[in-house]
């Protein structure tokens, strides 16, 4: 296992995870649609005090079963707190003709299954309508109505709106009715068609109107459209002014402060004998006696609850878990010249050049500075180690929740590439092949740095009965192939020491005997590398090749043979670069073959300029991997296996 086959290994793990996929987006492309949208129509208006209004209304035909399937059942998350769900019209016409109307009794409203345990919660809930009788050729159509009151952000407001492009909308509109007494900043995308505009007084109010009729070929495919896919979405509307505005409203959600009560309640569950208590141990108390709410981070549902309500109950959101982290760090900062910090990531490219909203932000963190060092800390991940933030958000720019200047730029810090600790990964392979060609192998991995978290997430959320099926997609990830039993793993929530699983996998024909010769791989985990840049189009810039975090990888292999089995090797392999460094190396015995390949990445990235080189070092790794064990039986043991092979036909 490497860096790079870790993106197949979740990629697999997906499969284990139900997904919850928006009826009104799809990812097919015509031709052969499960279904058609025909009609995707939605309006927005937003009241001078910050409430809303957004009416949804959905024409779908379905056109074959998979599409019945889809849309049996349609579902919105919403707030009860502030928000209400209403669904005036949900009504299916047949093709064969007649309609009917799906009764209020189809209509459920429960808890978001993320807090079905958390009472706390009850509020974050899925509002669902149980769509019977749904055939191909059909026509459903419903409405939707959300309705937002004196919510916590409130009287600002925002927007993001981004017409589909998937192909499966043929028409869209979208109507968006603003305050005229508000001062509310908005941005269209250059690829996005034109809006006429109206002003308008509707009660004692005036507005102003906006309107888009977006139809399938408006929306062509152009360049320009999809870099700005990549970018922002086509309608931006906000009532912040600026960041620095933002960052100030929403620091005072958060309470740091101190409580003897929290304290003591913290010491009791820390077990530590004196004070101050390292940070570590801080952050350990957080994450691992807090039970994680996966809930989306959502400003709308803000103020948080008191630190004391989340120690007490056991259980919080992520921006929970920061808040009291937060707290029982403010208690260090009377004893300790600790600087701390909260901060709300973005995984948008250039935040200060974009509208200031709170949608942009996807979570917080928590900063700690002491001796002109920050540490970046996440404890809703259950079993992160001390300082480590998940590779995805590293290099991301992240948003300072206090002390933020009127300068846009002095709002946002760049969270550390850099993890804690040098990251290594350590793979063993014991194996033995038997006289009738059946493999046995037993695979050890021990592992720092990103690949060790994804693991550690993967063993802490699947319950025991369901290891096998991990180590199984583990194994397919290295290219390993067989039966996978007698799964062990070390505890997740271990994290001062690197992180172990082991697995023991069967192939029962992995070698025939009756091929003269028996040509094998060397059962080690593939090494995969970033692959080769393509070839740059006339004019276009090159960019650096990333090789993300520096990662020693060592693999180790003994392949215990039969008796009477003679073995070829094939040739070590050297190869040394500034940025990664590979070598190989082979041996064999009269009982048994030896293996090992040790790559080493030096440098996050290697230049643009020196590509042709960088692309000679992978196919030398390529190459070597390709290589193969030449296994022969000795006359002796052949003319054993002849004689026992007459007995037995002389017996038949």
């Amino acid at each position: 296992m490497h860096r790079f086959s870790s993106m197949r290994f979740v990629c697999a793990l997906i499969l284990l995870c139900p997904l919850r996929v928006s009826p009104a987006r799809f990812q097919e492309k015509p031709p052969g649609l499960p279904a058609q949208i025909e009609l995707l129509e939605t309006r927005v208006r937003f009241e001078a005090n910050g409430d809303s209004r957004k009416e949804v209304h959905t024409r779908v035909h379905i056109n074959n079963e998979l599409g019945a399937r889809q849309f049996a059942r349609l579902a919105f998350d919403y707030n009860r707190s502030f928000q209400q769900i209403e669904f005036p019209l949900v009504r299916i016409t047949h093709s064969g003709g007649g309609t009917v109307d799906i009764l209020p009794s189809a209509i459920s409203d429960q808890p978001n299954p993320v807090v079905i345990n958390a009472p706390a919660y009850q509020d974050v809930r899925v509002k669902s309508v149980r769509i019977l009788g749904l055939a191909p050729g059909d026509i459903l159509e419903y409405r939707v109505v959300t309705t937002t009151l004196h919510h916590p952000l409130a009287p600002d407001f925002w927007l993001d709106h981004t017409f589909d492009r998937s192909g499966v909308t043929a028409n869209e509109i979208f109507e968006l009715d603003l305050p005229a007494s508000r001062q509310v900043e908005m941005r269209v995308s250059a690829a996005t068609p034109f809006a006429s505009s109206d002003k308008a007084v509707i009660g004692d109010s005036d507005y102003i109107l906006y309107k888009w009729n977006v139809s399938r070929p408006s929306l062509a495919d152009k360049k320009a459209d999809s870099l700005h896919l990549a970018t922002e979405s086509d309608i931006v509307v906000t009532t912040f002014s600026s960041w620095s505005q933002l960052s100030e409203r929403l620091r005072f959600f958060l309470h740091p402060g101190f409580s003897t009560q929290i304290w003591a309640d913290s010491m009791k569950l820390t077990r530590y004998p004196k004070e101050p208590v390292p940070d570590r141990l801080l952050y350990d108390l957080v994450r691992t006696k807090i039970t994680t709410l996966n809930l989306p981070l959502d400003f709308s549902s803000f103020p948080l609850r008191e630190a004391s309500q989340v120690l007490a109950s056991r259980y919080g959101r992520p921006e929970e878990k920061v808040e009291l982290l937060l707290v029982l760090h403010f208690q260090q900062t009377l004893q300790r010249k600790l600087n701390y910090r909260v901060v709300a990531y973005t995984d948008v490219e250039s935040p200060e050049g974009r509208l200031p909203r709170p949608s942009l932000l996807k979570g917080l963190l928590l900063v700690i500075s002491e001796s002109n060092r920050d540490v970046y800390l996440d404890p809703s991940v259950d079993v992160a180690p001390f300082g480590v933030i998940r590779a995805d958000l590293r290099g991301k720019k992240a948003l300072v929740l206090a002390g933020c200047s009127d300068r846009e730029y002095s709002c946002w810090k760049s969270i550390p590439v850099n993890l804690p600790f040098p990251s290594f990964q350590r793979v063993g392979v014991d194996a033995a092949v038997s006289n009738d060609g059946a493999l046995i192998a037993r695979v050890h991995y021990t592992m720092r740095g990103d690949n060790e978290l994804l693991l550690r997430v993967a063993f802490h959320e699947s319950p025991k009965e369901k290891w096998k099926e991990v180590a199984q997609l583990l194994a397919l990830s290295d290219g390993f192939r067989g039966k996978i039993t007698n799964v062990t793993a070390s505890d997740p929530y271990a994290t001062k020491t690197p992180f172990t699983v082991e697995y023991e996998i069967t192939q029962p024909k992995f070698v025939d005997w009756s091929k003269k010769p028996v040509r094998i791989p060397a059962l080690l985990p593939q090494l995969g590398l970033p692959d080769p840049p393509a070839k740059p189009t006339a004019g276009a810039a090159t960019s650096a090749i990333d090789l993300g975090t520096p990662l020693d990888v060592e693999t180790h292999l003994t392949l215990r043979l039969p008796t009477g089995t003679a073995a070829r090797i094939p040739t070590g392999t050297s190869v040394v670069r500034d940025y990664a460094t590979f070598a190989s190396k082979y041996q064999a015995s009269a009982a048994a073959v030896t293996a090992s390949r040790h790559l080493n990445f030096l440098s996050r990235e290697v230049p643009a300029n020196r590509a042709a080189d960088y692309n000679a070092f992978v196919r030398a790794v390529q190459s070597d991997e390709a290589q193969e064990f030449t296994l022969e039986r000795t006359g002796a043991e052949t003319s054993k296996q002849a004689a026992s092979a007459t007995s037995n036909t002389k017996k038949n």
